[in-house]
């Protein structure tokens, strides 16, 4: 068991509460992204659920990844009705790369499974028992439906033997499953978890498993608002007897004290580098010379790469910087030197870039960001955005001041600017779905307002 999990000791932890049979009715998976939790968590599903005969003395049996029951059939491809998932991750990254590792090797077995998965994985998010009465359904369900389809399709073509002639429709079946998932993702997949799948879920958790018992994975738990958080609290207070809570994050100290008392911890941690170059190598068939770690590892197969959201985010800070400083001179205001320090950190990153100085339209600011950033389709792809954004400005506070001084303390109401301005753009589009482009225009010009009155 857990053999899909590689460099973790917590899955050590894991495997001897399973085998003690102590194992908790809800744990949390905690660690930096990209370590393994949340592949850990689905293998948890498909153990508990093993429908192979224990060894003498046990309570559970050692459930090997390769095990021939039914059950575990069906977990390994996702698609087992005992399993329900919940929460926000990079779908769109893994599926590329997957698609990336299918496509070196689509006559291997294993290649297929994890570009599979790795759709199964967004569709998990989208079983009815979630959906049911909401009114986004009939807006995601045709996109849902051609995802099954294109896996059915795939299946079919995988069967025979790869050659040159059937190896062409693989690849635009595989170009359109993408398509189709990354549309998907942007248009049903929020930031938070909606309140109203947390009851879904614990509606569906209370009736009877088909098997052995079900699981419920929330992914990147601490991402609630606090009405779901409450109610996914009245569950882990009186979880039902034959359902498994698994939630995960990476930033367990947003969880509530609460919440966190009543969770089993374990912790993945930091991989090193060697490891996480053999985990690319072992998962995605790939060998890569400078490994950046398994998260820079995905992301590099995204349609806009991070260094060009990193050259975006200072071309827009210095552009919000730059529009500070003109209403500064026209109210007659002396320019904040936190300002200052924007424009001279960011000005040169964006310059270098080919995106020119900085402008005062916003209108322009934000079409050249979109024409760059394929109009955020990928709608991670705003978030990491806001974090290069913010990421920028901090980086620039580490300067020399224009005094001369070698450092510089920004001041508590320019930090709370940022913070506040990024964090309601992030929720105005991810929660709310307002388009990019109006979230980016309003956030221009309340950063250039808030700073120039500072």
């Amino acid at each position: 068991m857990f053999e899909n999990v590689l460099g973790q000791n917590a899955v050590n932890q894991l495997i001897c509460d399973i085998e003690a049979g102590v194992l908790a009715p809800a744990m949390l998976f905690s660690g930096p992204p990209a370590s393994g939790k949340g592949t850990a968590a689905l293998e948890l599903g498909r153990v508990i659920s093993c429908e192979a005969k224990p060894s003498e003395g046990k309570v559970f049996v050692r459930a090997p990844w390769g095990c021939g029951c039914p059950s575990c059939s069906r977990h390994r491809f996702l698609i087992h009705p005992d399993l329900i998932c919940l929460g926000q991750r990079s779908f769109s990254a893994e599926i590329a790369a997957s698609a990336g590792t299918f496509l070196r090797d689509s006559g291997s077995l294993p290649a297929r499974m994890l570009f599979v998965r790795s759709i199964r994985k967004l569709l998990s998010r989208f079983n009815q028992v979630l959906w049911e009465d909401d009114p986004k359904r009939s807006k995601i369900s045709p996109l849902v439906y051609s995802l099954e389809e294109d896996l059915d399709e795939l299946d079919l073509l995988t069967k025979t033997e790869a050659s040159p002639e059937n190896l062409e429709p693989v690849k635009k079946l595989i170009e359109g499953t993408k398509k189709n998932a990354f549309k998907l993702e942007s248009e049903g997949i929020s930031e938070t978890i909606p309140i109203a799948q947390i009851r879904r879920a614990a509606f569906w958790g209370r009736l009877a498993p088909t098997g052995r018992g079900k699981l419920l994975v929330i992914e990147n738990a601490d991402r609630m608002q606090d009405e779901s958080r409450n109610s996914l609290l009245k569950l882990l207070e009186e979880p039902p007897g034959r359902l498994t809570l698994a939630l995960t994050s990476s930033r367990p100290g947003s969880l509530l004290p609460t919440m966190l008392s009543r969770l089993r911890p374990y912790r993945f941690g930091d991989r090193p580098a060697n490891v996480e170059e053999d985990v690319i190598r072992r998962v995605f068939r790939d060998e890569v010379k400078a490994p950046q770690g398994i998260s820079a590892y995905l992301d590099s197969f995204l349609p806009v790469s991070l260094e060009t959201l990193d050259a975006l985010a200072a071309f827009f800070a210095t552009s919000v910087s730059y529009k500070a400083a003109f209403l500064c001179k026209k109210e007659g205001r002396s320019l904040p030197e936190e300002v200052v320090l924007l424009g001279k950190y960011c000005a040169p990153i964006a310059e270098e870039s080919g995106l020119g100085r900085p402008k005062a339209d916003s209108a322009a600011v934000v079409n050249i960001i979109l024409e760059k950033a394929e109009k955020f389709e990928i709608r991670s792809l705003f978030s990491r955005f806001l974090n290069r954004l913010l990421f920028n400005v901090t980086l620039s506070q580490k300067q020399p001041s224009s005094a001369g001084s070698d450092s510089f303390l920004p001041s508590v109401a320019y930090n709370e600017v940022w913070k506040k301005n990024t964090d309601w753009a992030e929720s105005a589009v991810a929660v709310y779905n307002l388009r990019p482009v109006q979230a980016l225009e309003k956030l221009f010009t309340d950063l250039s307002r808030g700073m120039a009155e500072l």
